[in-house]
């Protein structure tokens, strides 16, 4: 039993060590042939949009704001995504059908 609390505590660490570590991992997706691209970190934030110049245009205002929003919606699904690849690593998928408590709440999970 001792044997057992000690990994799970070494799992713990490891988890909270790919915890901190989500702010510096990014991912980035774009819409509209890449003329709408977003960057996020596996925290969930937007750290970037670029808007190619041939996009802008007052005519183009509702076209451009539908390709943001799906810029930044796929680059927040592959951030999950990463994040949960990146437990996985550590808990080689052993807390994917868990309920744990809420201290233990990854993205996607």
């Amino acid at each position: 039993m001792a044997a057992i609390m000690k990994q799970a505590q070494k799992v713990q660490e490891e988890i909270k060590k790919v915890q901190d570590n989500l702010e510096n991992i990014t991912v980035e997706a774009s819409s509209g042939g890449g003329m709408v691209k977003a960057q996020a970190n596996c925290k969930l934030q937007i750290l970037h949009i670029k808007i190619e110049p041939e996009v802008y245009g007052e005519e183009d205002k509702e076209m451009l704001e539908d390709l943001i929003v799906a810029a930044v919606n796929q680059a927040i699904a592959n951030a999950q995504q990463k994040a949960n690849e990146e437990m996985e690593k550590v808990t080689g998928g052993l807390l994917g059908g868990l309920n744990l408590p809420g201290g233990f709440k990854f993205p996607g999970m």
